[in-house]
């Protein structure tokens, strides 16, 4: 790791993402000393990575309670932003853009998907448009998927979130936000 940021000290500007943080910056306890020094290795290479001017550190996780709380304090990261499953709005652009057909009933797509993350609506949308193809080769007519096609596929797509898991994303957002 400390080569890694040792690598980019040298560029002028430079944006690092890391994804899955969480694997390298989790809560440190007794249990695990290498997770331990990885977390500490990090917090070092920070400091100096935010030491010079051009520097942008972007992270990314699916559970920020659990990263370090050293590693979340003020100066190491200037905004916390968790991002929980998309909201109605963010629905319906996603929708929208999967979906060019003005037949469809958007307001019941859009209901049907709350906790559902983009890929599940994404796998929703191809699913319908696989099964509306098929009608089509199988009938040799072409086939539209309508608004049944898609809360039928929707109802048979087990989302990637539980409602606990939604629930958690809420109260990360009320705890950790610092933006």
């Amino acid at each position: 790791m400390n080569e890694a940021f040792t690598g980019v000290a040298e560029l002028d500007n430079v944006v690092v993402f890391i994804d899955e943080v969480e694997e390298v910056a989790s809560r440190r306890g007794p249990h695990s000393p290498a997770a331990t020094a990885v977390v500490n290795e990090l917090l070092k290479c920070l400091v100096q990575f935010r030491d010079r001017a051009g520097r942008l550190l972007i992270c990314a996780t699916n559970s920020v309670g659990d990263l370090d709380a050293a590693f979340l304090r003020h100066g190491r990261f200037d905004y916390v932003m968790p991002i929980g499953p998309p909201d109605e709005q963010a629905r319906d652009a996603l929708w929208r853009r999967l979906i060019t057909d003005s037949d469809i009933d958007m307001p019941a797509l859009i209901a049907a998907t709350r906790g559902y993350t983009p890929a599940d609506i994404t796998h929703a949308a191809r699913a319908v448009a696989q099964a509306s193809f098929e009608r089509t080769v199988d009938s040799g007519v072409r086939s539209h998927a309508g608004t049944q096609d898609y809360l039928r596929i929707i109802d048979a797509t087990r989302p990637t979130l539980t409602a606990d898991q939604v629930s958690q994303f809420d109260a990360d957002i009320d705890t950790y936000a610092r933006v």
